[in-house]
């Protein structure tokens, strides 16, 4: 039952609860105090003033049963009950304690009918005696935005150039992760040009001396060795070197195409004390990595050179940590030196892009795992074979021949450029010259591929192969694929 608040006080104190009973409260505030033995429900007006009040025991539950859910469901009802008769609509709900009966006593405020505009929790959280709470901090991980920054940059000589950069904010483990594999693509996966192969007239073999020439034939292979190229096309390409002395010979007086750039001119190469013509023919290469040369690998007088296609010399990286505990990140940081023919940002840039390439056949994973003999349904497409239409291209002076416009020209998709290219398709004559057979034995190409290629063809060179197979115009080609050509360059 509900007990009624004593009357005490003066005259005018009693006059006040004489009238308590029949003023109205349209708000108040409901406190409810939960421990593990009672459960108190106390109504008060919005200035602090009780009207009512109930607790487990006074609705007539004993020892234990006090501290049941039902025991607070029945306190708060009775509490509730007188101040319903005096017209509570709204109220605020303020709970303390730990106890079980906390949600049953404001379930039952709840279906009393009073509409409940707040409910707090003002249970006090112990915090290691007198010390102020700490405020917590929330990490939130998703939200971050890696950012890299190049910190340092500088040019040491022709042949040496260093960048270090950053990259944060990492989550702890992610950096040497980051760090492991862009040095290893740095120093592996990233190509470059040099010289393959050299030939000269009336030399007996690699170790043996010329008259009127200072360095053996094996020192001026070294000195090939060492000259750095810069270019962007494929496939082997010719240079020579035709000198008379006497003179220093140096990689200035190397004759290559204008697409070759030498990046140290005063490389020397020779040193000719008699008036004495020295010619050498050169084969330039662009390639990947490092390849020995073969011990028995002469022909016609022409001698291979070991190829050290790498324009990274070194890379390391290092990592720092801060912060505590499970919200220690990281930041990763890149030291990379090149030979001249790449700055460092740029060997950065093409290092990420191989790695992205050798991840995507992961994403296409189910999409890839077909078998020739389940694609029967492949609609045919017709055979590029242009053999003896690229006669008659070639004797078109006007035109730019299919040979000099490369396929990285035409913005095909990195995944499709990728796969031709890892099968030896540079330029458009070369992918002229293979059928639909030939691209779908490619390995990881589907027929979206074929698709996009007989797109690009039509886009840029005016090709309709799908629709009109034997009626094209080759001079149409030639001087659509010459304005490509020009507008690539510009």
């Amino acid at each position: 039952m509900t007990k009624a608040i004593p009357r005490i006080g003066s005259r005018r104190n009693g006059r006040i609860g004489s009238r308590k009973n029949g003023r109205r409260i349209p708000k108040g505030v409901i406190h409810v105090q939960a421990s593990f033995n009672n459960t108190i429900v106390t109504v008060t007006d919005v200035r602090g003033r009780v009207v009512s009040w109930a607790s487990a025991g006074t609705s007539g539950f004993k020892g234990t049963r006090r501290g049941t859910p039902y025991a607070a469901q029945a306190a708060a009802v009775n509490a509730i009950r007188t101040v319903v008769d005096q017209g509570m609509q709204r109220a605020e709900v303020m709970i303390k304690g730990p106890g079980l009966g906390r949600d049953a006593a404001l379930r039952a405020i709840r279906r009393s009918g009073i509409l409940l505009s707040l409910v707090r929790d003002v249970t006090p959280m112990p915090h290691n005696g007198c010390r102020p709470p700490k405020k917590r901090q929330e990490v939130v991980g998703s939200t971050r935005t890696l950012r890299w920054k190049c910190v340092e940059s500088r040019v040491d000589s022709k042949r040496l150039y260093y960048g270090r950069f950053i990259l944060s904010p990492l989550m702890k483990g992610q950096a040497d992760t980051i760090g492991i594999a862009m040095r290893r693509a740095l120093l592996g996966e990233i190509e470059g040009t040099c010289i393959t192969r050299a030939k000269s007239e009336k030399v007996a073999h690699e170790y043996s001396t010329i008259v009127g020439i200072e360095e053996s034939v094996h020192e001026i292979l070294l000195n090939l060795k060492e000259i750095i190229l810069r270019s962007n096309l494929y496939g082997v390409i010719d240079a020579s070197i035709c000198v008379r002395g006497p003179r220093y010979v140096t990689a200035q007086d190397i004759i290559s195409p204008p697409y070759v750039e030498i990046v140290d001119t005063t490389q020397h190469i020779a040193n000719l004390t008699e008036p004495i013509d020295l010619c050498i023919e050169l084969q330039i290469k662009r390639d990947r990595g490092y390849r020995m040369k073969s011990a028995n690998n002469s022909q016609d007088g022409s001698y291979p050179i070991d190829a050290v296609s790498m324009p990274v010399r070194n890379a390391n990286h290092s990592i720092h940590s801060y912060g505590n505990g499970n919200e220690k990140q990281e930041i990763l940081f890149l030291e990379i030196w090149t030979n001249g023919s790449l700055t460092p940002k740029e060997a950065l840039y093409e290092a990420s892009r191989n790695l992205i390439d050798l991840f995507i056949p992961f994403l296409h994973a189910e999409e890839e795992d077909i078998n020739f003999e389940e694609n029967k349904n492949r609609f045919p497409l017709p055979l590029f074979t242009f053999q003896n239409r690229l006669t008659n291209l070639k004797k078109n002076k006007k035109g730019i021949p299919l040979k000099c416009i490369f396929i990285d020209q035409s913005e095909l998709p990195s995944r499709t450029y990728n796969c031709l290219k890892g099968s030896n398709i540079h330029t458009l004559s070369d992918l002229l010259s293979n059928s639909q057979e030939d691209l779908m034995r490619i390995k990881f190409f589907r027929i979206e591929d074929v698709k996009q290629i007989l797109d690009t063809l039509q886009k840029y060179f005016a090709i309709d192969l799908s629709k009109n197979k034997n009626k094209f115009s080759f001079k149409s080609i030639v001087i659509i694929s010459s304005s490509f050509y020009n507008r690539k360059k510009n």
